[in-house]
């Protein structure tokens, strides 16, 4: 059999065999996990059968319609870092497939680091607040029969957006790696959107916490909660000309400045 026949064979039984000689180690990470999160699958179908089982014998166990809901929405999530480093999405190519090579990988680039990595980064940061709450709370199920410690989940699909995160880098990568020598430098300037996005949400998060462990109320001597920490000075937007930016902004760019001068460095020094 070819290479070329072996490919498309592996294209339809296991799709993370596909490519596999480029794959860089962020993309093997990605593949090796998800072929063990795929025992999930099996787990759920048992578990949905057990309870068609059950249900028609009169016995009704709410915390597998619980545990159901678990499995697969782990499944899912673990599936979309899957399908982002495999290409086994589902994709609409009216123009793709006719495109030539060096278009198309820079169509890939922009699409993952200008449009899908920006999003996922917004997921994760929506979720951060709603996992904590979940922890705090000792959040179990709505049913006394259900699976409690629903934090459990909660978190997992909060982390799970960083492993997308991560397929999404890891294949971004992989695509610049055509078009150019991806050098850390390149990897952060051509995928600014998203660097800069994350510098930013760092920034706000070292900020808040630092202020967390160092800011009392005179009154009381305890901590300020979160939304009055967010109306310090700190957090403010001052005025540039015409225009208005928040000095977490200013902090930001100064230092994705600095990072990139440094991994600028970095590379040439590498290169030499």
């Amino acid at each position: 059999m070819s290479d070329e026949q072996s490919a498309s064979h592996g294209a339809i039984h296991d799709p993370g065999e596909v490519g596999r000689t480029e794959h860089n180690a962020g993309d093997r990470v990605i593949v090796w996990f998800s072929n063990k999160a795929a025992w999930l699958f099996p787990t759920l179908i048992f578990a949905i059968c057990a309870q068609v089982v059950l249900r028609s014998s009169g016995v009704n166990q709410a915390w597998l319609d619980d545990l159901q809901w678990w499995l697969y929405g782990a499944s899912a999530m673990v599936g979309i870092g899957y399908a982002v480093t495999t290409h086994s999405h589902v994709r609409i190519d009216i123009f793709h497939n006719n495109f030539p090579a060096r278009r198309k990988h820079l169509i890939e680039v922009f699409a993952l680091v200008w449009l899908l990595l920006p999003f996922i980064i917004l997921c994760w940061d929506l979720t951060l607040q709603y996992a904590i709450s979940s922890v705090i709370a000792d959040e179990g199920s709505d049913s006394p029969n259900g699976l409690h410690n629903l934090w459990i989940m909660k978190l997992f699909v909060n982390l799970s957006f960083v492993m997308i995160a991560a397929a999404v880098w890891a294949a971004y990568v992989r695509q610049l790696k055509q078009l150019t020598r991806p050098t850390l430098f390149k990897q952060l300037l051509f995928g600014f959107p998203s660097t800069l996005f994350a510098v930013n949400l760092a920034v706000h998060y070292v900020i808040l916490g630092t202020l967390k462990l160092t800011v009392v109320d005179l009154e009381t001597g305890e901590a300020l909660k979160t939304r009055d920490l967010l109306k310090l000075p700190i957090f403010d937007s001052i005025a540039i000309g015409a225009e208005e930016i928040k000095i977490t902004m200013l902090i930001t760019l100064s230092v994705m400045i600095v990072i990139l001068v440094l991994s600028g460095l970095w590379s040439l020094r590498r290169r030499s």
